[in-house]
């Protein structure tokens, strides 16, 4: 491995992934698992790679994650953001493509909290007419 790392967080929901990214081979771990074994979905997996496919990185840099907090989906989405970070520090010429493919804004939607007197946020209770 490389001494020299390149740093970037991304959240997303309540999760948050610590992104650190060196000049390498192509080793892509998330919480020291390959990241096809991390995320059970090949959709989760493919949205948190999708930087270095944007930024024709990919076999190029090795992705260490530390992603905690909210689920899988929100994870997925958090690594995206941190990568995307990281690889612009790394490259400064691969902003226009993360930047038209979205990756370097953060995802601002969060879950509605539950309203008093409600059962949900926005459901009511169920209605009985007898």
């Amino acid at each position: 491995m490389a001494d020299k790392y390149i740093w970037g967080t991304g959240r997303r929901k309540n999760a948050i992934a610590r992104v650190r990214i060196c000049a390498g081979s192509g080793k892509f771990l998330v919480n020291d698992r390959e990241v096809k074994d991390y995320f059970a979905r090949d959709c989760w997996a493919d949205v948190a790679m999708a930087p270095l496919k944007a930024a024709n990185l990919v076999g190029k840099l090795d992705v260490f994650v530390n992603a905690h907090g909210g689920g899988l989906t929100g994870q997925s989405g958090a690594i995206c953001l941190g990568l995307s970070r990281a690889i612009l520090k790394f490259d400064q010429k691969s902003r226009p493509a993360l930047k038209k493919a979205g990756y370097l804004t953060r995802d601002s939607r969060m879950v509605e909290r539950k309203k008093v007197g409600l059962r949900k946020a926005r459901a009511d209770k169920q209605f009985s007419k007898r």
